[in-house]
């Protein structure tokens, strides 16, 4: 019974009710002009509905009477930008026809019904009779009419709630994002993903590297018991805190970053930044576009755009100041992405290093692959990213 009874004291039952009863208003205005065409208003809605600013008013509408104060749900499903298609167009009108049908439904049943209980309670004691322009209803005193006065609110009880549902599942077919908003919510998801990904890889191995090589150089030079390897110990504890601490810095300025949106992340079309500034650090870089960079779908341009920025970190972390070779190719629906640099003592191994690793991570979860190592006397990342 409580189970049965729970909607009645939901605040959104009844602001999803006030929503049916809202196109009426425009309804009422109209039957005050010409009663005998009440068809005319759902007739000037279709021009309406192709006006792109409506569809937005009207999510923000649903959002906020069909599903309030609800973070995700119903409210989460219903879009609040303005029509950017025919398609999201014909939706909202078909929205508005269908949100004026379900009105006039609501607004007839909340007047029937409600009266119906009134016929009965004077049909009990008399008889009665209700009188309108569409219909007249005359019974005759029973005193078994008392029996069925609940009937009509309950079954006004159950419109209440059930068209309330119906409009909000409506609302969420009809007005719910359009492909290309789910793309930009998909892409913006996967950028966030990334991210975090990165972000877990980079601490993992900066500061646990950082931490282990601390305990271990602390514990070995308490057992030597040597001023001069003590010195040591500490002059290798002292600059992997340094560098730990730089990475730090890094990872802290991509978490200042979050609440940008991910089209608003760098990606490939700037990328002569990244060369500039290898070029400032006294790389020698030579650099060549082939294909249109400003085609690339948002996800591969930006991964594309980090996965060029840590190549070229590594260049000046572990060769320094020596000539660069970039590539850059969008052909056959694929990225080519290649950076080479003479082989120098001090290089990491296949395998080895977390940024060489996440290089490989980020083509991976776009399907495509990376190869990083020695190569004809030269160091290279080759990259290939599909861009379907």
């Amino acid at each position: 019974m409580a189970r049965f009874l729970r909607p009645l004291v939901r605040g959104t039952t009844y602001t999803r009710w006030l929503h049916l009863w809202v196109p009426m208003l425009f309804e009422s205005v109209w039957l005050f002009i010409d009663m005998s065409k009440p068809w005319v208003p759902a007739v000037l809605l279709v021009p309406l509905g192709l006006i792109p600013a409506v569809r937005r008013g009207e999510g923000v509408q649903a959002r906020v009477m069909l599903a309030p104060g609800e973070g995700g749900g119903p409210a989460a499903e219903i879009s609040v930008a303005p029509s950017v298609s025919w398609r999201d167009r014909l939706r909202t009108v078909l929205w508005l026809e269908v949100r004026i049908v379900l009105g006039w439904v609501a607004g007839l049943l909340t007047i029937w019904l409600p009266a119906s209980s009134v016929i009965l309670v004077q049909a009990s004691f008399g008889p009665a009779a209700l009188e309108t322009p569409l219909l007249t209803v005359t019974v005759h005193q029973h005193w078994s009419y008392a029996l069925l006065i609940p009937l009509p609110l309950l079954a006004l009880y159950g419109a209440v709630v059930g068209l309330g549902e119906l409009i909000t599942a409506i609302a969420r077919r009809l007005l719910g994002p359009s492909p290309a908003e789910r793309l930009a919510a998909l892409e913006e998801r996967t950028e966030q993903l990334l991210e975090r990904s990165r972000i877990a890889r980079e601490l993992h191995d900066s500061i646990g590297h950082a931490l282990t090589v601390a305990v271990v150089q602390a514990g070995a030079a308490r057992a030597a018991g040597d001023p001069a390897f003590t010195e040591r110990a500490l002059a290798a504890i002292e600059d992997t805190g340094r560098a730990a601490l730089e990475d730090l810095d890094r990872v802290l300025g991509i978490l200042r970053e979050a609440e940008r949106p991910a089209s608003s992340r760098p990606t490939l079309t700037e990328a002569d930044r990244l060369l500039e500034s290898a070029r400032g650090s006294g790389a020698k870089v030579d650099a060549e576009v082939t294909g249109p960079v400003e085609t690339v779908p948002g996800p591969v341009s930006r991964e594309g755009y980090r996965i060029l920025q840590e190549s070229l970190t590594n260049v000046l972390r572990h060769a320094g100041s020596v000539p660069v070779r970039v590539r850059i190719e969008i052909a056959d629906g694929t990225l080519g992405l290649e950076v080479r640099n003479p082989l120098t003592a001090d290089i990491p191994g296949p395998g080895r290093g977390s940024g060489l690793r996440g290089i490989r991570e980020r083509a991976a979860l776009l399907g495509g692959r990376a190869r990083t190592g020695p190569d004809q006397g030269d160091w290279q990342v080759h990259v290939e990213l599909p861009l379907r």
